[in-house]
């Protein structure tokens, strides 16, 4: 079974590769919203997001605030939900470090297209779930195994 430092490098790659958090601000009536996620390095945040300035997840941020992310992997092998810090931060040499044609293709005035916002996310602590369904979890189960006692090794409650 894998240990929680284990997990958590599962996460940050699987974050790496399928991109696609679900943000939202704790405590507003703002809908969580999928967002494309930015890393540098391979883990340990932050976690940037590009956006315009005129959407309700902008308009509703009021400095650092405390956000929840949520993660599903494409495979839906691993889930993770994400606690910490989101604060506009317009820095310029993050802008020219993550700026790619995907990017590009929202702002038509590229990186000095007057709509551009720069997010970053600091994650502080996240609970990441394994899913371990599979055919031999399927086969233990039939043959009378639990399979809560072999889930509950797949969980892990991690700070980053």
């Amino acid at each position: 079974m894998p240990t929680p430092p284990e997990l958590e490098a599962k996460f940050w790659k699987a974050l790496k590769s399928d991109m696609t958090m679900m943000i939202g601000l704790d405590g507003s009536n703002i809908i969580p919203r999928p967002m494309t996620a930015q890393l540098e390095g391979d883990e340990n945040g932050p976690i940037w997001f590009f956006t315009a300035k005129d959407t309700e997840l902008v308009r509703g941020l009021s400095g650092s605030d405390r956000t929840t992310a949520t993660f599903v992997s494409k495979g839906h092998d691993l889930f993770a939900t994400v606690q910490g810090r989101l604060q506009v931060d317009n820095d310029r040499a993050v802008i020219d470090r993550l700026w790619n044609r995907f990017v590009a293709a929202w702002f038509e005035g590229g990186k000095d297209d007057p709509k551009l916002t720069l997010l970053r996310f600091d994650p502080e602590q996240a609970e990441i779930w394994l899913d371990a369904s599979s055919v031999v979890s399927g086969i233990k189960m039939l043959l009378g195994y639990d399979p809560k006692e072999e889930y509950k090794d797949n969980v892990a409650k991690v700070a980053l």
